[in-house]
């Protein structure tokens, strides 16, 4: 797998080993989804479920200033570290945590941490989005032009919250929307 856009562009990261719980989003969705939401330089971005980073990574290389990587599976988060350091990625520019999803939330919630774009991509069978979308509002975790980028094998409607489906992409089976405020 490699990066496809900015400074780590056409360098190559690896995915972990796990094909039950870990589904790699293919180069050409990354560069569908990040034309689409286009400039991040500065932005604090979350990768919720980061499985390789690679949503993170490709964050960090279009230029956001930070990215948190948040996975509960130990093969994931050594593999996220391994990218990280085999990039050469700095070490301010990034935090690595290996907990759920909730328990990040409520970490980042205790730190009154906010985000300017969120990469949502769970393994399909497990994905609670609506839960997880309101917690980060709930819990003030969204910036006030904060992006959310979903990727399902369903179609998902977020009611009750104060975005909306700006974007929505089909590829074969996998589906991604991004919501804007």
């Amino acid at each position: 797998m490699r990066i496809v856009g900015g400074k780590y562009r056409h360098r190559l990261i690896t995915f972990p080993d796990d094909m039950a719980h870990t589904r790699p989003t293919k180069d050409r969705i990354r560069e569908a989804i990040f034309s689409a939401i286009g400039d991040i330089s500065n932005f604090r971005a979350l990768d919720l479920y980061a499985g390789s980073g690679a949503m993170g990574i490709e964050a960090l290389s279009r230029g956001a200033n930070h990215v948190t990587f948040v996975d509960v599976s130990s093969l994931a988060v050594k593999t996220v570290s391994e990218n990280l350091h085999s990039l050469k990625v700095d070490k301010n520019e990034y935090e690595i945590l290996k907990t759920t999803d909730v328990s990040a939330i409520e970490l980042f919630k205790e730190k009154n941490r906010q985000f300017d774009v969120v990469f949502l991509d769970p393994p399909y069978e497990k994905g609670e989005y609506e839960k997880i979308v309101a917690l980060l509002q709930c819990n003030n975790l969204l910036s006030d032009n904060a992006i959310l980028v979903l990727e399902s094998n369903r179609p998902i409607k977020l009611e009750n919250i104060d975005y909306q489906k700006n974007k929505e992409y089909h590829y074969g089976e996998i589906m991604v929307f991004i919501y804007w405020r």
